[in-house]
């Protein structure tokens, strides 16, 4: 892989994070710990993939005739598997730090360790198919990883303020389910117009909405007073 295609695969998972900081208007975080939790992304795919190959053992098949047991097979067996492994290192590392002191905390190491596994899933996915790969992947893939993350570290930051484990439960829930959704229509989209609609739904509202996460969170900061 050359200079050009490797900064090309890695810079949006990297634009992202500049963003995610950026949006983080009251109380920053610290860059250190940004970094690490981007990096133990990258390490969250080793559990994912642990758990995929679990999953593939008790018969989860995305590509099965069956259309519901394909569906299915994406939710638990993609979905899951790889939001609950990047969900463990945000809860169990970066959830205990002092800095974590505020909701939008939830969206901002999520989103860090979100892009650290897409980064390193894209290198992998750009090594094979190139540049073509690199740019789709840029404008569909590493959004999708980003907003997946941004939901997840919404109901993290929920559970931060109000102390329930239900909320992180619910994160990845309803993240596994629309992570599935996403891949399994994209999988098959070529095989039928309608897929191709509903992914572009999906994709759309997963967009849409972690917009609006951000917004709310960004907007509940208990240190948006303390500014001056």
């Amino acid at each position: 892989m050359n200079l050009s295609l490797l900064l090309l695969t890695c810079a949006p998972g990297l634009a992202i994070c500049i963003y995610i900081y950026w949006q983080d208007k009251f109380d920053k975080e610290p860059k250190a710990l940004l970094v690490k939790s981007f990096f133990l992304g990258m390490l969250s795919t080793i559990p994912a993939v642990i758990l995929s190959l679990i999953g593939e053992a008790f018969g989860f098949n995305p590509v099965s005739p069956v259309v519901w047991w394909a569906l299915l097979s994406m939710i638990i067996g993609t979905g899951l598997t790889e939001e609950f492994s990047k969900y463990i290192f945000v809860r169990y590392y970066a959830y205990k730090k002092d800095a974590f002191n505020e909701p939008f905390d939830g969206i901002t190491y999520s989103v860090m360790v979100a892009m650290g596994f897409a980064t390193l899933e894209n290198l992998l996915y750009v090594a094979e198919g190139g540049t073509s790969v690199a740019i789709a992947r840029m404008f569909t893939a590493i959004p999708g990883h980003a907003a997946d993350g941004v939901w997840i570290g919404f109901f993290l930051g929920l559970q931060k303020l109000h102390g329930s484990n239900i909320y992180g439960i619910i994160g990845i829930t309803l993240t596994a389910i629309s992570h599935g959704l996403y891949d399994f229509f994209a999988l098959n989209a070529e095989k039928n117009d309608a897929y191709l609609l509903y992914w572009l739904i999906v994709f759309g509202l997963s967009i849409y909405f972690s917009f609006k996460a951000i917004k709310i969170h960004r907007e509940a900061s208990p240190f948006k007073n303390t500014i001056k």
